[in-house]
């Protein structure tokens, strides 16, 4: 019996792209990279306007530990340095680079020729510099997983290959494309954090991925390849570690390592090596753009900045019925107000819903049927938990654990009332994190 965790449900998968190779765009005229992409402290610019840049030069500097720097993605000009239209909901500080046409690297961005014997200092040196964060779509800084406390060991790592969301494939056809590379990009982070095994959990549904894998890994044997069955949160990492290791962590503010694991994505154990073995920064990603709203789904791979309209545009445009526009897959994704937002290191995908697909049903009273409790991953009582966010009863909504909600939508997606389940409990868990960090301000003051 393959691996799972309880909870969870059954999405259509729309894997619309799982069979088309990716496409390298030609460089972008104009980008947008917003100075934070990733969870903590904003960076700290470090170009004017008018600067000349080369691809890979920091345009920030990290604002703190829990931080990461950014980088030019397209050789050229900067044209401006302030707010711009961000897929994250507002306008953002935002370096705005006009391209030269050429494609010429910065200073010291080249290949380390002894890049296996390094340790693990310079292992998360180099992945700092490059300024990874999780490319899976929660984007915390890369090297800060790198780096547990003496007091939090980790013994496993685990490589998220699941990519259960619908639509989602741009995870897939890296397994594909590019699976020696993910490969060591995991014996990497396995050596910075002194991990003595290491998985790769992939769904069933991907079978080529999972035998792409098995023979990169070959005679040496080091690494464990794993198929786990499509049910959906299952590249939730907390699903993920309790289906490939039987370990389940401890509510928040408990973490992967204190159930001595790390979970890194494929896509950012590619950008691992890169960074360890050619210095180089996380300057483009493969996204996926799909949906019933494109004419010609696919995958491509796109500077960091490069403006969602221009990847629709490569991806046949919008198709004539086209409603809705997503970063990410329709269970987790952001809407988005328009198409000229950057992509960011976090856009796995781009998915535009047609009519049919977003049409959004009116909300009816719960009838008491317990299918969301029966889905949750997390144990918890969703609907309870939306209502009492619902009327503002915060303190009650926190007793019944409203913060341990990794928001995956299972909940929403079989409420037969269908009842926005998410939204409502998102209200009450940002809610009672601020009352948190308001409580912890009056105390230190």
């Amino acid at each position: 019996m393959k691996k799972t965790f309880r909870g969870g449900t059954h999405p259509p998968e729309f894997k619309l792209t799982a069979g088309f190779a990716s496409q390298k765009l030609p460089l972008p005229e104009i980008v947008h990279i917003p100075v934070t992409q990733h969870i903590g402290a904003p960076g700290r610019v470090i170009v004017a306007k008018g600067d000349e840049v080369k691809v890979g030069q920091p345009l920030t500097e990290p604002g703190g530990f829990v931080s990461a720097p950014a980088h030019a993605s397209i050789a050229g000009t900067v044209k401006a340095v302030g707010n711009y239209a961000n897929p994250l909901g507002k306008e953002m500080a935002t370096v705005t680079i006009e391209g030269n046409g050429s494609d010429d690297w910065f200073e010291g961005i080249e290949e380390d020729p002894d890049w296996q014997s390094v340790d693990a200092d310079e292992i998360r040196a180099r992945v700092k510099n490059a300024g990874l964060a999780g490319m899976g779509g929660a984007a915390f800084p890369t090297h800060v997983k790198l780096a547990p406390p003496p007091e939090k060991p980790i013994d496993t790592v685990i490589i998220n290959g699941a990519e259960c969301e619908p639509f989602l494939t741009s995870d897939h056809r890296l397994m594909l494309e590019r699976p020696e590379d993910i490969l060591e990009g995991a014996r990497l982070v396995a050596r910075a954090v002194g991990a003595r095994q290491v998985f790769v959990g992939i769904e069933d549904n991907k079978p080529d991925a999972w035998e792409a894998l098995k023979q990169a890994v070959g005679e040496k044997n080091d690494i464990q390849v794993e198929m786990l069955p499509v049910k959906y949160p299952q590249g939730a990492e907390k699903q993920l570690i309790n289906a490939l290791t039987g370990r389940e962590v401890p509510p928040p503010p408990g973490l992967p390592m204190d159930v001595g694991c790390l979970v890194q994505n494929v896509g950012s154990c590619v950008a691992i090596y890169e960074a360890v073995r050619y210095r180089r920064p996380l300057i483009e990603r493969t996204v996926t753009v799909s949906g019933g709203g494109i004419k010609q789904p696919k995958n491509v791979i796109a500077r960091i900045g490069t403006p969602f309209a221009r990847l629709i545009e490569a991806a046949g445009g919008y198709e004539d019925d086209a409603a809705k526009l997503l970063m990410g897959g329709p269970m987790m994704g952001m809407s988005q107000w328009t198409d000229i937002v950057p992509v960011i290191k976090g856009t796995s995908g781009i998915v535009v819903l047609g009519k049919a697909e977003a049409s959004l049903a009116e909300e009816n009273p719960c009838i008491g049927c317990g299918r969301c409790v029966s889905v949750c991953p997390v144990f918890l009582l969703p609907t309870n938990i939306a209502r009492l966010s619902q009327l503002e009863m915060f303190d009650e909504a926190e007793e019944l654990g409203v913060v341990e909600c990794i928001e995956c939508g299972s909940c929403t997606y079989v409420c037969p009332s269908k009842r926005n389940l998410v939204q409502h409990i998102r209200f009450g868990k940002t809610t009672v994190l601020a009352n948190r960090r308001k409580q912890a301000q009056k105390q230190s003051a």
